[in-house]
């Protein structure tokens, strides 16, 4: 089934993906350009003019969420893992509701455009705004890394290319490159020219076809099984070489090995990785600045509401996915494609078009759609977060640090624009470097790093009346330095046979997830560098207070 694969896939399939491709990023740009036009003020630019409902935001939210790492990763997790890789599932949707319970309506009412407006609004500006650029570009680019990773993947399964098959001169390893980079010039184009407005109704356009595609495969894998979950994980669990241990926790986090350290350290990173998840959605620019697109606090309520709706289903649907890929392709066909089990829910797609549609032709077909859906999700998800980072560059540190809050809003804007293209530049090279890991391996980084960096000075800003600027300077330094050099010193980097730099190791820090360490280590920071100041405006804590409860002076 292996071969028929790979050979369906190399021929008839080539001609249709590349069609539905180019169709799906015709009709994207289209909608970019029209909301280009719409696009006049910052406010347009920043935060789509405050004019989506709470319906249309919580869609635009599901789709950023649904990203790369969802679709393909987590599909890829379980397909490879079993019950550890439905671990993502369960961290990504819990994390939700810390998002409503303390971020969502404190934070619309109190900011304007960025995370870093609330952050400031009772401390000394400069330091607190570069700070919070700082955080919001390094948690991007790792979200950025994810997603092109994915792309690179993505693209290798489709036109059929694996070592030693060419596409257009290609090889593999050129052809993800070639990507890569197609990849990241889309979405400077999309922020750039569509700003807010665009990528959010792209964001809309691709939720709905993410939960369309998601919903044909489950309920297809579900036909085959005759809707008997029972035989579907029996079928799983004996394709996947592991038994019944493909069922049970331990294959991936936890396990238990004849070496106690080995063992404690195993459990840590599950931890570790479950602190990040549930912590980290709180603290990711690209969800925060959501918040600022609808035009009341209540709005942004309701669309948070909306997205747990959405997401929920969409990761329940993610079980259907993984245990459908390591059942009907199974492990051997998913690593020969791609090491990290990325490509596991379009090899997945192509095995059912080939038994529900008929021969080769209905597996290209299968495979076409839900890889220009997949290509849909990566572009929308990348523009998503190339916005909030050159939003916080813009906004945060040329505005209010370089121009002390004089610049003019036309110059705001081009400065985004500008920022967007070097941020695409950097996340392009990083990615050719990353293709190795798992992408929602990688999205757990992102998510380590935010919850280290960015939560405790969100959360210390709105709820403590002592906090300052020295605290939180030190939350969000501390946090992210305490992540990044982790994760630079694990595994993940070098010394294992997947990390970044395989022929390397000067890896020493034993765990791949460093949040049970750099998280509360940013919550340290933030307590202690507030109590070294003196700083104290209680009046401006009173008023935040009010702003943040009640929506009074909200912009």
């Amino acid at each position: 089934m292996t071969r028929v694969l790979a050979a369906e896939a190399a021929g008839s399939a080539r001609g249709l993906t590349i069609t539905l491709f180019l169709v799906l990023v015709a009709v994207t740009l289209v909608i970019t350009v029209w909301a280009s036009r719409q696009t006049r003020t910052a406010t347009d630019f920043y935060a789509g003019g405050r004019s989506f409902s709470g319906f249309q935001n919580g869609m635009a939210i599901g789709g950023d969420y649904m990203s790369a790492a969802s679709f393909l990763g987590i599909a890829g997790i379980i397909a490879l893992s079993g019950y550890d890789g439905f671990l993502y599932s369960i961290g990504f949707l819990v994390a939700w509701l810390v998002a409503l319970l303390l971020v969502a309506e404190l934070l619309r009412n109190s900011g304007r455009y960025t995370m870093a407006d609330v952050l400031a609004f009772r401390m000394r500006q400069r330091p607190v705004r570069t700070a919070a650029a700082v955080s919001t570009i390094t948690v991007s680019i790792f979200y950025l890394l994810a997603q092109m990773v994915g792309a690179g993947a993505l693209v290798a399964l489709l036109l059929g290319i694996k070592p030693g098959t060419t596409f257009l001169g290609m090889d593999a390893a050129t052809a993800k490159v070639a990507t890569i980079i197609l990849v990241g010039a889309l979405m400077i184009i999309y922020v750039t020219v569509g700003g807010m407005k665009g990528t959010t109704y792209v964001q809309i356009v691709k939720a709905i076809l993410l939960m369309g595609g998601t919903l044909v495969m489950a309920l297809l894998v579900a036909v085959h099984y005759k809707f008997n979950l029972s035989s579907l994980l029996g079928d799983a669990a004996r394709a996947s070489g592991k038994g019944n241990a493909f069922l049970e926790p331990g294959l991936r986090y936890g396990v238990e090995t004849a070496d106690a350290t080995k063992t404690f350290y195993s459990k840590m990173d599950l931890l570790s990785l479950g602190m990040a998840l549930v912590l980290g959605t709180a603290g990711l620019p690209h969800i925060l600045i959501r918040f600022y697109t609808v035009p009341t606090a209540r709005a942004a309520r309701r669309s948070v509401l909306w997205a747990i709706g959405i997401i929920g289903c969409f990761y329940l649907l993610t079980l259907a996915l993984g245990f459908g890929a390591a059942a009907l392709v199974g492990h051997e066909a998913i690593t020969a494609q791609d090491k990290a089990g990325n490509t596991a829910a379009p090899q997945l797609a192509q095995a059912l078009g080939i038994e529900y549609l008929g021969g080769g032709t209905g597996g290209s077909v299968l495979l076409a759609v839900i890889a220009a859906v997949a290509f849909a999700t990566i572009l929308a998800v990348v523009a998503g977060l190339t916005l909030a980072s050159s939003s916080s560059l813009a906004h945060d540190f040329y505005a209010n640090v370089v121009k002390r809050g004089q610049a003019s809003e036309r110059q705001e804007v081009n400065v985004a624009r500008i920022s967007a293209l070097v941020i695409g530049a950097v996340a392009i090279v990083l990615s050719i470097f990353a293709q190795s890991l798992n992408v929602a391996f990688l999205v757990a980084l992102a998510f380590a790093v935010a919850a280290s960096g960015n939560l405790p000075a969100i959360l210390y800003s709105l709820f403590w009346r002592r906090f300052n600027t020295s605290g939180a300077v030190w939350a969000i330094y501390g946090g992210l330095l305490a992540a990044v050099l982790l994760v630079f010193f694990s595994p993940v980097v070098s010394g294992s046979p997947t990390a970044m730099f395989p022929d390397h190791d000067w890896h020493w820090f034993p765990l791949s997830n460093p949040g049970i360490i750099s998280i509360p280590f940013g919550f340290l920071c933030g307590w202690l560098g507030t109590l070294l100041s003196k700083e104290s405006d209680e009046a401006k804590y009173a008023e935040l207070e009010v702003r943040s409860l009640t929506g009074a002076g909200a912009h």
